[in-house]
């Protein structure tokens, strides 16, 4: 995992270097400081999904590109068979499926996300990102937290949220959590 961090973290360098852009000024536009864009960029620790996410849009480039190096290359629809997306492993609470890597010029970010149940009384990580987001619950439950709020969601139940806000998501009673996330 840490050699397809440094893979990713080389790419985003490039194209802040082809684009004449300075760390300082990438850092500002990404509303981080330079200490933790240069960390992400060094390609020594996980970047976030969101952060790839954000970096890819201000470069005008596909997530894919940035995951993979190359660029996606269907326009008209895209199959992906199951357990067949792009596994991307950005955070250890979240295993990421993207379902629509294949795809030219999305409006949207689609992934599979499966956590698995975790410790009760753990520390909950609490992550935000520019957009929108919305998760539907496909098996397992989920607590989801966002901002104060605590809401516990089973199969079936979706949330849509401002995900400019913290949120996390949790797996409960000793059983894996799937969603489907759908990035705006």
């Amino acid at each position: 995992m840490l050699e397809n961090i440094r893979q990713i973290a080389q790419r985003i360098k490039e194209l802040r270097e082809i684009s004449d852009i300075s760390v300082e000024s990438m850092a500002k536009k990404l509303n981080i400081n330079v200490e933790k864009y240069i960390e992400y960029e060094s390609g020594n620790v996980d970047i976030p999904v969101s952060f790839l996410y954000e970096i890819a849009g201000k470069f005008n480039v596909e997530l894919t590109v940035l995951l993979t190096g190359e660029e996606p290359k269907l326009q008209r629809f895209s199959v992906v068979r199951k357990d067949k997306g792009l596994s991307i492993a950005r955070r250890k609470e979240y295993k990421y499926q993207d379902l629509a890597f294949n795809f030219m010029h999305k409006k949207s970010e689609i992934f599979l996300v499966t956590v698995e149940p975790e410790n009760e009384g753990k520390a909950v990580n609490k992550y935000s990102h520019a957009g929108q987001e919305f998760n539907y619950i496909l098996e397992g439950q989920m607590k989801f937290f966002f901002n104060d709020k605590e809401i516990i969601l089973n199969p079936g139940d979706s949330v849509y949220f401002d995900s400019g806000y913290e949120h996390a998501m949790l797996a409960l009673g000793n059983v894996q959590l799937k969603f489907l996330a759908v990035i705006f």
